[in-house]
């Protein structure tokens, strides 16, 4: 895969990441453009036009004040609250996130740093028709304006990049269920055969055929199972409601406490 990197002037972490970039890894592809990342609708067509995949290095906002290096694929499962298109995510590799996530843990370790790695669930824009995923520092200025926060993000891209292979023996999976930072789903990426591309939290039920396909269809790589954090979806009727579903669309599927990880 060719990769572009790309943050926004409007983005206090994603400019002190390109800083690094352009000062200490200039041989990435990166690139630095006036609008939020999340409002960067068709930059796809334009700037990145002949690259294959592309990362947006970003800040992370949340009430929560957490300490976070987080990692996701961008879309929105109904509403397009901030960015995108309602009902409609971005394509993904379920490779290259599960890859880059445990690049981004093992990395960190080896750094030292106190941040907490975890995946998000997918949301928010921009929409566009390449491949692609976030990676953010959260979750506040504190943190933005970390210099060494910046530099750590910036040489994990570059290793991840860089030693990516796009035949690796993982099972592409969707999943489905639990809270917007995915516990059980991190372990499951970290630690297992499956590689997981889009997350359906529990927030954004219930699933609909819409949802699912939409899932399956921006993958890159063919769907192997669809992965059930089954506590965090609901209610007895609601848990019926999705396995009813999946059966549907003949889709086979696995409580996230059946994987060995």
């Amino acid at each position: 895969m060719n990769f572009a990197v790309v943050s926004s002037e409007q983005d206090e972490a994603g400019m002190n990441i390109f800083r690094c970039i352009h000062e200490e890894i200039p041989s990435l592809n990166h690139y630095l453009i006036k609008e939020d990342s999340i409002h960067a609708e068709n930059i796809d067509k334009s700037l990145l036009k002949n690259y294959d995949f592309i990362i947006f290095a970003t800040r992370h906002k949340s009430q929560e004040h957490r300490k976070t290096f987080s990692v996701h694929a961008p879309g929105n499962w109904k509403n397009a609250e901030f960015g995108g298109r309602g009902g409609k995510v971005c394509k993904t590799s379920a490779l290259f996130l599960k890859h880059l996530f445990k690049t981004l843990s093992q990395e960190t370790k080896k750094m030292k740093s106190d941040y907490e790695c975890t995946l998000e669930c997918t949301h928010h824009g921009p929409f566009i028709e390449k491949p692609c995923c976030f990676i953010e520092i959260g979750t506040t200025k504190e943190e933005w304006q970390d210099k060494l926060s910046a530099r750590i993000i910036a040489e994990i891209i570059k290793r991840a990049i860089n030693s990516f292979n796009e035949k690796e023996n993982w099972k592409p999976a969707i999943a489905i269920g639990g809270p917007h930072y995915c516990p059980n789903f991190n372990k499951i990426q970290l630690n297992s055969e499956y590689a997981i591309s889009h997350i359906i939290p529990e927030y954004a039920l219930p699933l609909t055929e819409e949802m699912i396909k939409e899932a399956i269809e921006k993958t890159i790589e063919p769907i192997d199972c669809i992965l059930l954090d089954w506590k965090g979806l609901g209610k007895s009727e609601e848990r019926k409601w999705v396995i009813d579903l999946l059966s549907r669309l003949n889709l086979k599927y696995k409580r996230t406490n059946e994987v060995e990880k």
